[in-house]
């Protein structure tokens, strides 16, 4: 089973900036499309960004210009650099990953993932 495991999350004051990261226990993250989501208002999550096997990212638009997501295929790891952060974004930020296949749908937030972390936690205070 992909179990992706979230690390980074904590407590900023509004205006600063976190680095969430994401491994994939036992598999290596070059054959998947990976993402960022976070806990939605109503339920569900919200899609923030995903970034494909060739390093191609689709954005938000609620965080274009504030959030960066990367990956290092050689340390197995994708990131969320995220900046200027607001109490608005206190949630709770879930990895996802779904394998590319030949074939597939691209990856873009819109097609979602497969395979959940457990989430962690920012919260940002006023």
């Amino acid at each position: 089973q992909v179990l992706p495991v979230e690390s980074g999350g904590g407590s900023v004051q509004a205006g600063g900036s976190l680095r969430l990261s994401c491994s994939l226990s036992g598999y290596s993250i070059n054959e998947y499309c990976m993402g960022w989501f976070r806990q939605g208002s109503i339920g569900g999550r919200d899609g923030l960004a995903t970034i494909g096997t060739d390093g191609n990212a689709d954005y938000a638009d609620l965080v274009k210009g504030r959030f960066t997501v990367s990956r290092d295929n050689a340390r197995n790891i994708l990131y969320l650099q995220m900046n200027n952060l607001q109490p608005e974004d206190t949630r709770l930020y879930y990895c996802g990953a779904r394998k590319m296949t030949s074939g597939g749908r691209p990856c873009l937030i819109r097609y979602g993932m497969h395979f959940w972390g457990e989430g962690t936690q920012v919260t940002i205070s006023s």
